[in-house]
């Protein structure tokens, strides 16, 4: 397999699903707005966009693509129908426990929607109830969505990656058209409409793989529950895997929680467009940082190469900083004129582009610390330990919540989004602290050096685009081409001046770049 070429694909794939997203909130904030209508249908959408994350990008792939890659690649002649068998084991038991969870989760819909919210700041009956809808109509995608993550993890193994790589993008592309089509003049009933849209693109992404499987010869059967010892093995690698991965997710839930709960109207929608924002750079590096480290250091270990794999984890270290930090300060430093040029249009205001300016500084923060787990628990899961980054996401996840109690009443929206920011760092301190006292990361000179210089080289950058915010601030309000224009040239004026400065720091070489990916085939 050519690695360099499929991360090129799903890169590629990731960046326009991540376009069409933004594309989606833009128009969500032009036919919506921020207020309760909003508040309401991203609340009722954050416990499906919770399993989303853990499964299709997580935890279920984590555990499956290992167990059906060995059945695969036995040297017994089975091959692709014994790992299909597997796959039909694993269906047979996941399929009834996902159509148990989404009747229970409908049925209890209203107890659930409170535990989200915390009552909805005192929202009246009429009003909560309404919140109680959009969660019935989205539950589904539970469902749909996890079954997408088992064909997705077979094409995965079949270094198919385009195909399941696509699969956001029709999530997007359903939403997009049904804001174009059958947004009205009530924001509520343009939420709704989301709403359903959510499950139909469920539905289509399903469909999708389905098909996509059949091409390839896979179809599995559908056949009665078998709790075999594979699959057992497979249900106790998800559960620890999903605590993981879901750290950031489950602070997110509580964050959104005590914002509904305690702060005005509006300001879950503050923190989600933020958030998004937050994500893209999140997405396009931490996941591709995750795709080649992880392989890469399994059998550089598997092969007793213990200086190469720590050679290899400084080196996607430092690749994680040279992209996160010139992200992070300029979402902070530029964070008006960019929520401006995305959402400040129609229903959106001129406050609420300043009020999520504001979350999205408090989130940046820890920016680095979100991409850096993807860089540092790939030393854990190497080598078999999956316990550990557990322990330290757990707490974590306590630290969140105190962080959330003490920052929400001073600092309103920006008090959960800072408690996110900090606990994820303290997640980074404790994995990072044990790799070294194991001896198994030690920073070595060129990670040290350059740090610093990395560092430099983005304050830099910062301070030349704080002077020209001015310059931008007129046109984010204009025609739809003058704000994206103004956006584009915004962000490419960024990385130009960080080039620049890098090179005068001496902080990175373009030529890095691709040694490390010569190093991950």
């Amino acid at each position: 397999m050519n690695l360099t070429k499929a991360l090129g694909s799903v890169g590629g794939l990731t960046l326009a699903s991540r376009i069409l997203g933004l594309v989606r909130d833009s128009l969500f904030a032009r036919f919506v707005g921020a207020g309760f209508a909003s508040d309401a249908y991203l609340i009722a959408f954050r416990l499906p966009n919770m399993f989303r994350a853990l499964f299709a990008e997580g935890a279920f792939s984590a555990a499956f693509i290992p167990m059906f890659n060995r059945k695969v690649g036995d040297k017994d002649g089975r091959g692709l129908p014994d790992g299909i068998a597997f796959a039909e084991d694993a269906l047979s038991v996941l399929l009834p426990v996902l159509i148990g969870m989404t009747v229970l989760l409908e049925l209890a819909a209203w107890p659930v929607t409170w535990l989200l919210t915390f009552g909805f700041n005192g929202a009246s009956a009429e009003r909560f109830a309404y919140v109680v809808h959009l969660s019935r109509i989205m539950l589904p995608y539970l469902l749909l969505i996890s079954l997408v993550s088992l064909l997705g993890g077979i094409l995965n193994s079949l270094h198919k990656f385009w195909i399941n790589a696509a699969a956001p993008i029709l999530l997007n592309a359903t939403l997009i058209a049904a804001l174009l089509l059958f947004h009205e003049r009530l924001p509520l009933m343009t939420a709704r409409n989301q709403a359903i849209a959510v499950t139909v693109s469920g539905a289509l992404q399903l469909l999708w793989l389905i098909y996509a499987c059949r091409r390839s010869g896979v179809v599995l059967r559908l056949k009665r529950p078998q709790l075999n010892p594979e699959v057992k093995r497979l249900m106790s690698l998800i559960w620890p895997a999903a605590a993981g991965a879901g750290a950031v997710q489950i602070n997110l839930v509580v964050s959104t929680a005590l914002a509904a709960a305690l702060l005005p109207a509006g300001s879950v929608s503050y923190i989600y467009f933020a958030d998004r924002l937050n994500q893209l750079p999140l997405g396009l590096i931490g996941i591709g940082l995750g795709t080649v480290l992880l392989p890469t250091i399994s059998r550089q270990l598997g092969r007793g190469e213990e200086t190469e794999a720590m050679a290899t984890q400084n080196r996607g270290m430092e690749l994680a900083l040279f992209l996160t930090l010139p992200a992070t300060v300029a979402l902070i430093v530029c964070g008006v004129p960019i929520v401006g040029a995305l959402f400040q249009h129609g229903k959106f205001a001129l406050e609420d582009s300043q009020l999520t300016a504001q979350a999205l500084a408090a989130f940046s923060i820890g920016l680095p610390s979100y991409i850096l787990v993807k860089v540092l628990t790939p030393g854990y899961y190497a080598r078999s330990d999956t316990k550990t980054p557990v322990r330290y996401a757990t707490m974590s996840m306590v630290v969140n919540l105190v962080l959330n109690l003490a920052f929400i009443k001073p600092l309103g929206h920006m008090g959960p989004p800072l408690a996110t920011a900090i606990a994820s760092t303290v997640n980074v301190a404790m994995l990072y602290r044990t790799l070294v006292r194991r001896g198994h990361f030690i920073p070595d000179a060129r990670l040290v050096r350059r740090t610093w210089r990395l560092l430099v080289a983005a304050l830099i950058m910062g301070g030349v685009m704080y002077f020209l915010n001015d310059l931008f601030q007129p046109f984010v309000s204009g025609s739809g081409t003058e704000r994206w224009g103004a956006m584009l040239v915004l962000v490419a004026t960024g990385g130009v001046v960080y080039a620049i400065a890098t090179l005068l720091t001496g902080a990175f070489r373009l030529g890095d770049i691709s040694t490390l990916l010569r190093r991950s085939k």
